[in-house]
């Protein structure tokens, strides 16, 4: 019998944090009157829980409309938690859709250094491999000698081509001959990392807005997707990079990943609510497969501790 971990058990062990922290936050403030002091502590745990003041704020709205029994326990509380949490991941939880014609279909990576953003573009594609798409490599992050070894050894182990130029070097050069290649060779995805620069924006900002005008000759639907790494051990500053990211490279969708355990995952919660991008998948430990799309469902009720409650 295969002592290997399933899915649902990675994802109990990645939102483990979040969870006790907001049971923890919660403890005692069931079993009581739902009075207006009791929902005011009730919203400040849930924000101190990473959540974000969007959905606490629902969560509050819907406890004190009173349908509810007065004396609410603590899982109750948590149930109401679940379901507005399931709505606001619910409307982002949508997997990348290799769907661009023609072929290929350009999916930038983005996202600050020590994101994970490598590993992320190796199981990226792993997992669109698993679909039976031809997939390829392109290492855009000519700034560092590391990013690019580091991109090489990965498409190695994964078992795709990949492009790549020397470090100091253009990297709109590097993603015009991968584009070319994919298309001569019938590649259906092209994934392209990125430097994580975000220090200096516009430097960033002009290499991106340099290979998008490459990309645009080549085929004017691409960049397809710009999407943007986030390391959930960071908490509320993942937020601000989503901000200046969207502003920096025009992000498409998200991919929050390091959910080992230690993380903040509240913060999914609030990005799905302040921001509304997709979320296409999220990563929960370091093996191949430990990077996938995500059910709001069963999530929301990881996240807040209600996982095999009776709804």
């Amino acid at each position: 019998m295969s002592t290997n971990p399933s899915w649902h058990e990675k994802l109990l062990g990645g939102f483990r944090r979040t969870s006790d922290r907001l049971i923890g936050n919660l403890a005692g403030l069931g079993g009581a009157r739902l009075e207006y002091e009791t929902l005011d502590d009730i919203e400040e745990a849930l924000i101190a829980s990473d959540l974000g003041p969007e959905t606490a704020g629902h969560i509050r709205s819907r406890l004190a409309e009173g349908t509810f029994e007065r004396d609410m326990e603590d899982l109750g509380i948590r149930l109401v938690v679940a379901e507005e949490v399931e709505k606001a991941l619910a409307k982002v939880a949508r997997p990348l859709e290799i769907d661009a014609f023609p072929r290929p279909q350009v999916i930038l990576v983005i996202g600050v250094n020590g994101s994970g953003k490598t590993t992320t573009i190796a199981k990226l594609a792993h997992l669109f491999m698993e679909q039976d798409y031809g997939v390829m490599l392109a290492a855009g992050d000519t700034f560092r000698a590391a990013a690019i070894g580091q991109l090489a050894t990965w498409a190695e182990r994964v078992g795709v081509p990949i492009v790549t130029g020397p470090e100091g070097g253009d990297a709109a050069g590097v993603v015009w001959d991968a584009v070319k290649q994919a298309t001569a060779t019938g590649i259906d995805v092209l994934i392209v990392d990125t430097a994580g620069r975000l220090q200096n924006k516009r430097e960033l900002m002009d290499e991106l807005a340099k290979i998008r005008r490459v990309l645009g000759r080549l085929n004017p639907e691409a960049p397809h997707d710009v999407v943007l790494v986030l390391d959930a051990t960071t908490g509320q500053n993942a937020l601000s990079q989503i901000e200046v990211f969207g502003e920096v490279a025009g992000v498409t969708g998200l991919v929050m990943t390091k959910l080992d355990g230690t993380a903040r995952g509240g913060v999914l919660v609030a990005a799905a609510e302040r921001f509304g991008l997709p979320i296409h998948a999220i990563g929960v430990g370091e093996g191949m497969t430990d990077l996938r799309p995500f059910d709001a469902n069963e999530v929301s009720r990881i996240i807040a501790g209600v996982d095999g409650a009776r709804k």
